[in-house]
């Protein structure tokens, strides 16, 4: 009895180590930088963490098909090194000796790459499965409604115009009075008279100005 179990163990052992190998059908590779990632918070990947990485692959496959009743046995890891880098294979549940396409585990890994990143605290970039693309976040939706920010732009230009028509009106009210002020001063400064049908020269009311004419009988008379 005894003899048997240890004969049926080393064939399940022979028959997982040629499932799980470098560059197998199904096979995955996956590289961690857990040091670039963590810096001095970085933990040491163990059996602990690979017992971890089994069961989050099992979540994986588990919530991609609701058929599916992948055990964390059925992730098989090899080629384990201390860069962190390794290879890993699904195998099936019901046979156990043959492994589950490779793009249903693609497509799985794809649904849940943000749930496993999450559980090593890891990103994309720092837990990189070689064979299967990275993921692409989803676009961020804006929490203000397309119709509001529209509003609120048209509120925007009507008010800067209503604004630079103020501004405007001002200025040509003020620049209305300069000129209406200069004209009345040039009015006052300049004037053009007959007097005794004799032209005579305009007089500055502010500062004052002598005729030439009366100033010359004023001097006759005098020297008389």
């Amino acid at each position: 009895m005894l003899r048997a179990l240890l004969l049926t163990l080393s064939v399940v052992a022979i028959a997982h180590a040629e499932l799980c190998k470098p560059d197998a059908q199904n096979a995955f590779k996956v590289r961690i930088s857990i040091k670039t990632a963590l810096g001095d918070n970085a933990y040491v990947w163990d059996a602990n963490e690979e017992y971890l990485f089994k069961a989050m692959v099992a979540f994986a496959m588990r919530r991609y098909s609701s058929k599916s009743t992948t055990q964390i046995s059925n992730v098989l890891l090899c080629n384990v090194t201390d860069r962190v880098s390794f290879w890993f294979v699904v195998t099936d549940s019901s046979k156990n000796v043959t492994t589950v396409p490779g793009s249903e585990v693609e497509a799985a890994i794809r649904m849940n790459r943000n749930r496993i990143n999450n559980a090593f605290l890891l990103s994309d970039k720092t837990l990189q499965f070689v064979k299967i693309t990275t993921t692409l976040s989803p676009p961020v939706e804006s929490s203000t409604p397309v119709w509001l920010i529209v509003f609120g732009v048209v509120l925007c230009l009507i008010v800067a115009g209503i604004v630079f028509l103020i501004i405007s009106g001002i200025r040509k009210h003020k620049k209305k009075n300069k000129e209406s002020t200069e004209r009345e001063n040039l009015e006052e400064k300049v004037e053009v008279t007959l007097e005794n049908g004799i032209p005579c020269e305009a007089l500055d009311i502010k500062a004052g100005h002598v005729n030439g004419v009366f100033a010359a009988d004023d001097e006759r008379f005098t020297s008389l």
